[in-house]
């Protein structure tokens, strides 16, 4: 069969859960070699129906018909392992990678090259070494995987899916942690991914990158398809409507901000690293942040960005020098009770290992460090435990059956909503962000900056870190730039253009702006 005809024509296929209808009568096309862009907001059955494919979901528990490759997909028996068999691979967005072992040891792991019961090693690390030569991954195969950075970490998960003569590959959120240089680089992957005839179902929130490498974009809103075309048939305005399904003129609130006066203040603050005493993170930053301000900072990956906000949340960096005050008051934070004490809270990078206890309800998250609110004598005040996480919960907005419902159970916009309930409740006078929308659709990005702009608007302190120099321009009134662990200097959001930031986070504008 050549290039272009069907590998995949999915038929009017539905996924039930109770009380829920996660697909329905969901129909398009994929054909063989393209890249097939698939997107939606959260929870509209992107990740339903990949599950679906790669087996998760076995045949049977769904309606409707798959056509594979010419013949029904019916994956019953070890259905997992069977989608595999198929040529049918998902790389996930969390890697799922052994750390202490080698690239090549991840590649074959539980299908090794064994000869007379042991293991032929000079077989797999020349395997795995064609392997990645053969798609253009530039990846040592006897690395170990922990001395690597996440964008080849990628593409050992890659070449792991290829080591299987995957026909589809599903690349769920390849990006989220990528560097610019990476993104492009994993760019450059599926195109020869493409050249050897290899299928890509391509999902992800940042639809720039679909008009960069999609052939076709299928849209899935409430479990329906509303749009399976060609990607020259979609503008970027037109593919957020299809999403929304409403037109989004504005991809970030307007500003109605009143800033006062200094509420943090941070000078010539240096740390090390915890884990690495000899490496210094943070070689001297100085910023301040004024009551209803939104202060972003930008800065490129490895740049100290969320090293120096940990470090000020008190669980990070050990600080050697320098100083922080708070309303003008010098404090010392040395644990992240210190920071609450003092009014600082912090939405960390990443909600599911650091912001959520994921197996416990949506009402103990959203209580659980601010027990002492509800604490009476040798007993929690259970009615108001409820009482304030549900007027949280309602402020934002967070979609749940019930606040009994476990945080694993929310899709991705709403338990960063959740993670931010749990520190309003806290009612801080600094609020920092690490990447508050990294891994959510773009209603819900909106509706995290409406209630950026709404709590600024209330005279909270918004420290706003971002890996989407956009969104950092978009929502800030100030922009402190960050290179190398110092502070590179703070421009007026006037003055911030992305050109200016960028040589400011390169090291080539060593100009200082206060």
């Amino acid at each position: 069969m050549s290039q272009g005809d069907v590998i995949l024509d999915i038929r009017n296929v539905t996924k039930r859960f109770p009380g829920v209808t996660a697909l329905d009568n969901v129909s398009f096309q994929v054909r063989r070699g393209e890249v097939h862009g698939l997107c939606g907001e959260n929870g509209a059955g992107k990740s339903t129906l990949m599950k679906i494919l790669s087996g998760v979901y076995p045949y049977g528990s769904y309606e409707g018909t798959i056509i594979y490759d010419g013949s029904e997909l019916k994956l019953v028996e070890r259905p997992i392992q069977r989608a595999r068999e198929l040529g049918i691979a998902i790389v996930y967005q969390e890697l799922m990678l052994v750390p202490n072992m080698t690239v090549g040891e991840n590649i074959f792991l539980g299908k090794e090259p064994v000869e007379r019961g042991a293991i032929q090693w000079d077989r797999l690390y020349s395997e795995a070494g064609e392997l990645l030569a053969k798609y253009g991954l530039n990846v040592s195969p006897r690395a170990p995987v922990r001395t690597l950075g996440v964008g080849k970490m990628q593409m050992v998960e890659i070449a792991k899916a290829l080591s299987e003569n995957a026909k589809v590959l599903i690349l769920d959120e390849p990006t989220s942690a990528l560097t610019e240089a990476e993104v492009d680089r994993l760019m450059e992957i599926i195109a020869n991914l493409k050249r050897h005839n290899v299928t890509c179902i391509y999902i992800t929130h940042k639809l720039e990158e679909f008009f960069r490498i999609a052939d076709t974009i299928t849209v899935l809103r409430d479990g329906k398809v509303v749009a399976s075309q060609p990607v020259g048939h979609y503008t970027l305005e037109k593919l957020v409507g299809y999403m929304v399904g409403r037109e989004m003129k504005e991809r970030f609130p307007k500003r109605h901000r009143h800033i006062g006066d200094v509420v943090l203040s941070v000078e010539g603050l240096e740390a090390l690293d915890p884990n690495n005493p000899t490496r210094r993170v943070l070689r001297g930053v100085s910023f301040d942040v004024r009551r209803g301000e939104i202060l972003g900072i930008a800065g490129l990956m490895g740049s100290g960005r969320s090293e120096l906000v940990n470090t000020l949340f008190g669980e990070f960096g050990r600080i050697t020098r320098g100083t922080i005050r708070i309303e003008g008051q010098e404090v010392c934070i040395r644990s992240a009770r210190d920071a609450m004490r003092y009014g600082l809270s912090l939405v960390p990078e990443d909600r599911k290992l650091q912001g959520l206890v994921l197996i416990q309800s949506i009402l103990k998250n959203i209580s659980l460090p601010n027990l002492d609110q509800f604490a009476g004598f040798m007993r929690i005040d259970e009615d108001a435990e409820v009482v304030a996480a549900s007027k949280q919960a309602k402020s934002l907005a967070i979609k749940t059956p019930s606040l009994q419902a476990r945080a694993d159970s929310l899709s991705g916009g709403n338990q960063q909503k959740v993670v931010i309930a749990k520190w309003l409740l806290s009612n801080p006078k600094v609020l920092i962000m690490d990447d508050p929308t990294r891994g959510i659709d773009v209603g819900a990005k909106y509706e995290i900056y409406k209630l950026m702009d709404e709590l600024a608007s209330r005279g909270v302190a918004i420290i706003l870190i971002s890996s989407e120099l956009e969104e950092v321009l978009g929502m800030s009134d100030r922009v402190m730039v960050m290179h190398q662990g110092r502070s590179m200097g703070t421009l007026d959001i006037s003055e911030a253009t992305q050109e200016r930031v960028m040589a400011m986070a390169t090291g080539l504008d060593e100009i200082k702006i206060v």
